[in-house]
């Protein structure tokens, strides 16, 4: 047995040598720096894959959505890298009908997922739009987005920006906008169809009309009936027209996003908020008639 073990020992001393790795000690520090979420919101499967990549210089400092700016700051000091200004990637619904907005919509009995009602058809007559099955939710570690009267709703409050709700969406209605202030407008409707067909299906979906393109054609595209914001032009400090665009919107499918400001809060001071809420929760029993 004794020799047995002296012989173990030289084998296990002879591959430690043979198959030892140099780790550079800047991505032990890297990884170190890191949240440790390991949400892939970088791009990458974890945050040590993405220490490894930041080092070999193939991705910037500050791509990891939940560190945000100050894990950006220490990880370009470990590295020795300048910071160049960058924003916080927000996800953002294209969409703005819940329940009582959609026309058409049947009941729906299969698997209660997005990704099975979308293989579908006819669970609502909007092909576009928010199917309200939460898989967004489900995907979400953060407890950031919910499914609010059917429609998926972001608390911004809570987001970090992980894109995990944008990957899992059926439909592609979720995207990461770069957030240059607390509130950002955005375009709530991903319907592409003329304005009647619309009208058909949605109270609230845009028509198309380009009254947006109209007043401000360097933010506003609309590109098969439906509006896109170019938000490498958008700027927080020189918004005037883009004001008269979403005035003029007949359908108020241009929308704020985001944080409230101070004087969104203001404007709320005096509203009385009930002490405690109360679910009223049932079941379709409680509404069933029993017969005998």
């Amino acid at each position: 047995m004794l020799a047995l073990a002296i012989i173990m020992g030289f084998i296990l001393g002879w591959a430690n040598k043979t198959f030892h790795v140099d780790v550079d000690p800047r991505v032990e520090a890297v990884t170190a720096a890191l949240p440790g979420a390991n949400c892939g919101g970088c791009g990458f499967v974890g945050c040590g894959e993405y220490a490894e990549a930041v080092v070999a210089g193939r991705v910037g400092p500050d791509k990891c959505p939940v560190g945000g700016d100050s894990v950006a700051a220490t990880v370009a000091e470990i590295l020795g890298l300048s910071l160049e200004q960058s924003w916080p990637y927000r996800p953002v619904v294209h969409c703005g009908a819940g329940y009582e907005e959609r026309l058409g919509r049947h009941e729906y009995t299969g698997e209660q997922t997005c990704a099975a009602a979308n293989l579908i058809n006819g669970v609502q007559a909007c092909t576009y739009g928010c199917l309200g099955f939460g898989d967004c939710t489900r995907a979400c570690d953060f407890d950031a987005i919910h499914i609010v009267a059917g429609l998926a709703t972001v608390d911004y409050e809570k987001c970090v920006g992980c894109g995990a709700c944008a990957k899992v969406c059926p439909r592609n209605i979720i995207s990461m906008v770069p957030f240059k202030n607390r509130q950002m407008l955005a375009i709530a409707c991903s319907n592409k169809d003329m304005g009647k067909e619309v009208k058909a299906v949605c109270k609230v979906g845009c028509i198309g009309c380009k009254a947006c393109q109209r007043n401000d054609e360097g933010l506003f595209t609309v590109e098969d009936n439906l509006p896109r914001i170019n938000y490498e032009n958008y700027d927080p400090a020189n918004m005037d027209a883009a004001a008269i665009a979403v005035q003029k919107c007949p359908m108020k499918r241009i929308i704020s996003v985001g944080k409230p400001t101070t004087k969104d809060m203001e404007s709320l001071a005096d509203v009385e908020v009930p002490a405690l809420i109360v679910a009223d929760f049932k079941t379709t029993v409680d509404n069933t008639d029993w017969q005998g």
